[in-house]
C-alpha cells in the first residue's frame, strides 16, 4: 500500500542546501535544493514484507544505515522541490513494490499451429516454383 503525503512527511527528514543551475543571484543566497532522506527499516507505514522487498530491490540506492536519499533541485522554490522529492519517492515506492502477476502457461491453439504449417507450405511451394526446371533433388 502506497501511503499519502502526510504519512510520508512524518517519516522523512529533509535537508536543504544551495543548488546550482538556473536562478541567477538567487542561487547564491537561497537554499532551494532539497534532499529527502527516509530510513526504509524505520518507516511505520510499510509492512515487514514491503520493507524486505524494498531492501532487496533498492539495495544499490541505500546507504550503510539503510537510508534512501532522493534529491530534487529542478525548481527555484524550496517548497516545489520538496513536493517533487515526495512525488519521486511515491513513484519509486510504487515501482519497487509492484509485483507482476504469475503467468499461466497455455497450450498453443490448434488453429495457430495449422496456420503456421500452411504458411510454411505455401512459402515452400512459392520457392519451389522459382527454381529452374530439372534442378529438383
Amino acid at each position: 500500500m502506497i501511503p499519502d503525503k502526510e504519512e510520508i512527511v512524518k517519516n522523512v527528514l529533509f535537508k536543504t542546501s544551495r543548488s546550482g543551475g538556473k536562478g541567477g543571484q538567487n542561487v547564491n543566497k537561497v537554499s532551494s535544493k532539497v534532499e529527502l532522506i527516509i530510513n526504509i527499516a524505520a518507516a511505520d507505514f510499510l509492512t515487514e514484507e514491503e520493507k524486505t522487498l524494498l531492501g532487496v530491490r533498492l539495495a544499490n540506492r541505500l546507504d550503510q544505515e539503510g537510508n534512501l536519499h532522493i534529491v530534487s533541485q529542478e525548481d527555484r522554490s524550496q517548497l516545489n522541490n520538496k513536493e517533487k522529492a515526495i512525488e519521486k519517492l511515491i513513484a519509486l515506492l510504487k515501482l519497487s513494490l509492484h509485483v507482476d502477476k504469475k503467468r499461466k502457461p497455455t497450450k498453443t491453439p490448434y488453429s495457430v499451429i495449422m496456420k503456421r504449417k500452411s504458411d510454411k507450405k505455401s512459402i515452400a511451394v512459392k520457392k519451389e516454383s522459382r527454381r529452374k526446371p530439372g534442378m529438383h533433388d
